[in-house]
């Protein structure tokens, strides 16, 4: 046990209503798992495109690494859009503590460079989008609607 070396992990977390995903980036050939399956397997396709969305906006870069994504809750588009800012997160090595990575394999330069790329397309891939649904209320069918008031 004590000659074995344990890999520290970085891990890159996205979230998108009440869906939450994971993401884990190392040297590799250009392969993304969603939840252990293929990213090309996501249906529908317009899910697949926001997912992939990252990767296709760093170009070549895309086939020095591997990205597996875990996700849970919410729905389909939900999951994809967390997927996708994790994704982002774990591209330009963004974590939690706002350190910089150790073991990342892209450099410091490239991924200045990405963060770039993906805030002029899209700054909510970087900094996620905190709405929420609202809970709905007492008095009425949903959070804002009311019963039709009648005087007669």
């Amino acid at each position: 046990m004590e000659g074995r070396m344990i890999n520290k992990i970085e891990l890159y977390p996205g979230q998108r209503k009440t869906s939450k995903a994971v993401a884990i980036i190392v040297k590799g050939t250009g392969k993304v798992r969603m939840n252990n399956r293929p990213a090309e397997l996501v249906t529908p396709e317009i899910a697949r495109e926001l997912l992939l969305t990252p990767l296709t906006l760093i170009g070549e870069l895309r086939n020095r690494i591997d990205v597996d994504v875990q996700v849970h809750g919410g729905g389909f588009m939900g999951q994809a859009f967390a997927s996708a800012v994790a994704i982002s997160r774990a591209l330009t090595g963004q974590e939690k503590g706002g350190k910089d990575p150790k073991e990342h394999p892209l450099t410091k330069s490239m991924r200045e460079e990405i963060r770039k790329k993906i805030a002029e397309y899209d700054r909510h891939l970087l900094s996620g989008d905190s709405r929420q649904t609202e809970s709905k209320k007492f008095g009425g069918p949903s959070a804002r609607r009311r019963r039709q008031k009648s005087y007669r």
